[in-house]
């Protein structure tokens, strides 16, 4: 065959060739688009629907703010839990020998250092005189979670009872049997036992009494268990109580906390005396009746929103 006619022939042989290429990839595509299924619509629609789907997140807490702390505390409640800080209003009182103040009003409070005032709020009262100290503060804690399957309210139940087991509460009123006489479970001491069964109601003469019980019991006969750190009833969702006295040479005092949970927020009401006079033992009675009415007014408050 001529030399010309060879390279004619080559060249449609491949021309013919690539064609033939052609056909064919086209081909196998589609074939795979019509039967394939890796990256389609259909593994998609299979990926969403399927076992394989992640589940839903649990439900966000109740409350997504926090109170102004400084105002929660009704002004009459502030009187009456630091009398010496009236004394700036002019008000009297057995324990209202201070002077008048010139400076700020402290039953204003001072607010407490934060930097994220939708998690965590605090306000801190004072008064002093010449018997002795009170400190008064009020903590607001807005638990969040971040585990999709846990509740903000489920993580503020588990805080909650971390900060009630290391108080040493135990759920039950009153010190668990074995313990030492005049000790409550957590070493702290009892009321009875340090006070002598005495109540010393400083500054109210009715201060000592119970109101849940009958006249005709004496606060001397008050058991022990009325006044030991215990579980609370009608505060919030869960509440306790944590009683102290401390004896050290630093002073004389006696601390009261209370912490309640509602919903996701957790509430913390710490309450104490600072004596002067160290045969004058802070009562017990007069200052958790105090720190309890204030958590029932604060409370009070959330179930009103």
């Amino acid at each position: 065959m001529p030399r010309r006619a060879k390279r004619y022939a080559t060249r449609a042989g491949l021309a013919s060739s690539a064609t033939s290429a052609a056909l064919v990839l086209a081909l196998a595509g589609t074939i795979t688009g019509c039967t394939g299924s890796s990256g389609g619509e259909d593994d998609r629609d299979g990926k969403s629907g399927g076992a394989s789907a992640s589940p839903s997140a649990a439900a966000p807490g109740k409350y997504d703010s926090l109170p102004e702390p400084c105002g929660t505390v009704a002004m009459s409640r502030l009187r009456d839990m630091l009398p010496g800080a009236a004394a700036a209003d002019g008000e009297g009182g057995e324990e209202n020998t201070a002077a008048p103040s010139t400076g700020p009003d402290p039953l204003e409070g001072e607010a407490s250092t934060t930097y994220d005032t939708d998690r965590s709020v605090g306000c801190r009262w004072k008064s002093a005189t010449t018997l002795g100290t009170r400190h008064l503060s009020v903590q607001f804690e807005r638990v969040v979670s971040y585990d999709p399957s846990v509740s903000d309210d489920e993580q503020a139940e588990r805080l909650y009872g971390e900060k009630a087991r290391k108080a040493g509460i135990s759920g039950a009123p009153g010190p668990t049997s074995g313990s030492p006489a005049g000790k409550t479970p957590d070493g702290h001491a009892s009321a009875t036992a340090e006070d002598g069964g005495k109540s010393t109601g400083d500054d109210d003469p009715d201060s000592s009494a119970d109101p849940d019980k009958s006249p005709e019991e004496s606060p001397s006969s008050t058991a022990e268990e009325d006044v030991a750190p215990r579980a609370l009833q009608d505060i919030g969702d869960a509440a306790y109580l944590d009683d102290a006295l401390h004896t050290a040479d630093s002073g004389l005092h006696r601390d009261i906390t209370l912490v309640f949970r509602t919903a996701n927020v957790i509430t913390t009401v710490e309450y104490d005396q600072w004596v002067t006079d160290k045969h004058r033992i802070p009562d017990s009675h007069e200052l958790q009746k105090k720190t309890r009415a204030l958590a029932e007014q604060l409370a009070g408050r959330f179930e009103e929103d």
